[in-house]
């Protein structure tokens, strides 16, 4: 496990450099629209995050909280379009 623990540190850097420039996006986005894509980047990132976090430590559960989070993302992603379409609730 130690061999690959200087991989792993690599990609949790690049994961973390992909979120500092979605944070950007949120905050620089000039419509609403921009702001909830970058809002969803930023949750795919911390799903991969999670699964990067199951594989390193070799334990399931990891696994499970990302499925279970990809899914209230996906969720509020779909609230949020339809609110800003003029659906409302």
């Amino acid at each position: 496990m130690i061999e690959f623990f200087n991989e792993y540190i690599l990609v949790i850097a690049i994961l973390m450099l992909s979120i500092v420039i979605a944070i950007i996006r949120v905050i620089l986005g000039p419509t609403a629209p921009d702001r909830v894509v970058g809002l969803d980047t930023i949750n795919t990132i911390v799903i991969s995050g999670m699964v990067l976090l199951g594989a390193l430590y070799q334990d399931i559960i990891y696994i499970d909280v990302a499925i279970v989070y990809a899914l209230l993302s996906f969720i509020s992603t779909l609230f949020i379009a339809k609110y800003l379409e003029g659906g409302g609730f």
